[in-house]
C-alpha cells in the first residue's frame, strides 16, 4: 500500500514525490495535564514522546514528518503545558512538518504561530501526498484526497483486547490494513472514488485509550469506520497477524 509499518512502534514510513516521510497519528501533546485536572496522577512524559520521535526520524532518514492529526491534546484554548511540550519537539526537530488537523487541533494554528519551524497546517480534510491520501479520520476526507491509491487515517486509535489460556487480559495497540470499500464515501460525496487501499494507524501516544476493534458491537469513532473497511486485518506493532479485526475473539 505504500505505508510501511515502522516494526514494533506505532509509526510508518512511506515515499511521497521523491521525499520520504515518517509518519504518525494522535500525539495529544499535553496529555497528562488534563488528565491530572481529572485526578489521574501522573508527570509528563513529554519528553519520553519527544525522545521516541527524534530516535524514529534518525532511524529511518526521513525527509518529512506527517502528523495525522491530533498533535496537541485539550480541545480549545491551549494549556501552558501543551506550549511547553510543542515548543521542545519543534526545536528539535530538523525536518519539516505536515500536520493534518484534527478533532482536538482547533487552536493548533496558536499554538505552532510562535515556533521557528517549518510546518504545513491542512485542513481536516486530509492532503494527497504522491500516491497516498492523508486524513485525520474524524470527518469525511477530501475528494482530492479519496482519488489517491491508498488513504491513511488515524483518530480511532485501534486497540485488541486479548485473552490467554488462563483468563489473563490485555489491550495493545493494533495496525487495521485492508481493501476498501468507496461505498461509505460515494454515498457521502456523490462522486467516484480512487483509493482501494486503507491503513489505520494506531495512536502515538500509549495514554490516549483507543476504540476497541474486536468487541462486540463497538462504537466506531469515525464517520466512514468500521463500513469502509469490512474486511480489513489486525496487525500487533511487531508486526503479528492477528486475522481481520471484525471476526477476532476478544
Amino acid at each position: 500500500m505504500g505505508v510501511e509499518p515502522v516494526h514494533g512502534r506505532p509509526a510508518a514510513t512511506a515515499t511521497a514525490d521523491g521525499e520520504r516521510l515518517l509518519v504518525i497519528a494522535d500525539y495529544h501533546a499535553g496529555i497528562e495535564a488534563v488528565l491530572q485536572s481529572d485526578g489521574v496522577e501522573l508527570e509528563s512524559r513529554g519528553g519520553e514522546r519527544r525522545d521516541r520521535l527524534l530516535d524514529l526520524l534518525a532511524e529511518t532518514d526521513a525527509e518529512r514528518l506527517v502528523v495525522l492529526g491530533d498533535l496537541s491534546h485539550a480541545i480549545g484554548e491551549p494549556w501552558d503545558a501543551e506550549r511547553t511540550e510543542l515548543a521542545a519537539l519543534f526545536g528539535a526537530l530538523d525536518v519539516p512538518v505536515t500536520l493534518v488537523k484534527g478533532n482536538h487541533d482547533g487552536v493548533v494554528e496558536e499554538l505552532l504561530s510562535d515556533l521557528d519551524h517549518d510546518v504545513t497546517v491542512t485542513d481536516s480534510g486530509g492532503i494527497r501526498l504522491g500516491d497516498i491520501g492523508f486524513a485525520h479520520g474524524h470527518t469525511w476526507p477530501s475528494e482530492g484526497v479519496l482519488a489517491a491509491d491508498t488513504l491513511c487515517v488515524g483518530h480511532e486509535h485501534p486497540t485488541v483486547r486479548l485473552e490467554d489460556e488462563v483468563g489473563g487480559r490485555r489491550f495493545e495497540r493494533v495496525w487495521l490494513r485492508g481493501g476498501l470499500d468507496p461505498a461509505p464515501f460515494k454515498a457521502h460525496h456523490g462522486d467516484p472514488v480512487g483509493a482501494t487501499g486503507m491503513v489505520v494507524v494506531p495512536a502515538f501516544n500509549d495514554l490516549s485509550g483507543g476504540t476497541w476493534v474486536n468487541a462486540p458491537d463497538t462504537d466506531f469513532l469515525s464517520p466512514f469506520l468500521p463500513d469502509a473497511l469490512p474486511d480489513g486485518e489486525a496487525y500487533l506493532l511487531d508486526g503479528t497477524r492477528l486475522g481481520p479485526y471484525r471476526t477476532l475473539h476478544s
